[in-house]
């Protein structure tokens, strides 16, 4: 699979842009039970301490805490999935990029500021303030170009590598569910 150039993932920077901005769609859930492992669902519980059920957020820990434990802010991670489709060019490849709800929703800072609420299916979530950015392995799997697009400033500003939430009302969502911003 060759990768999409820097000029393939530009053409595509309106396109991501009109993604709605109220109401969107799940176009697929993803878990991670191990490193480097992916299940594509219909539907996936959210719950207020697991996060996605099933998932191994919670067991993988973070960095960024003091004591090494999955980070709470870091707790559900939402990829626009028209940005997943410019940067795996197949759908069959979105899961690579290691996000667990890809939808179609403007997930910009302006739109969706941290503290913001989001219905999805009968749960919700908080967009939270920590910086989703690509790494070496979303590198390895995407190309240079699409790195440079995602972690460059246009993209920090579309969160063009997507945004982390975390699980206030715990609930079901399947694919197909809208996704609506509250408030």
């Amino acid at each position: 699979m060759t990768h999409a150039t820097a000029e393939e993932l530009e053409a595509g920077v309106d396109w991501v842009r009109a993604s709605p901005r109220e109401e969107g769609v799940v176009d697929m859930i993803v878990r991670r039970p191990g490193v480097d492992e992916r299940e594509v669902l219909e539907e996936a519980e959210l719950d207020l301490v697991e996060g996605v059920v099933g998932d191994g957020w919670s067991g993988r820990g973070s960095g960024r805490t003091a004591d090494g434990s999955a980070h709470p802010g870091m707790q559900v991670t939402l990829m626009n999935s028209r940005v997943a489709e410019l940067v795996a060019r197949e759908r069959r490849r979105w899961a690579l990029a290691g996000d667990q709800l890809y939808v179609d929703l403007d997930l910009s800072a302006e739109n969706l500021p941290a503290g913001t609420r989001l219905a999805v299916g009968s749960a919700e979530l908080e967009v939270t303030e920590e910086l989703h950015a690509g790494c070496a392995k979303f590198t390895a799997r995407f190309g240079s170009a699409a790195i440079r697009f995602v972690n460059g400033p246009g993209g920090r500003e579309l969160r063009l590598r997507g945004m982390y939430a975390r699980v206030v009302v715990p609930g079901t969502v399947r694919r197909g569910d809208p996704i609506r911003r509250l408030g």
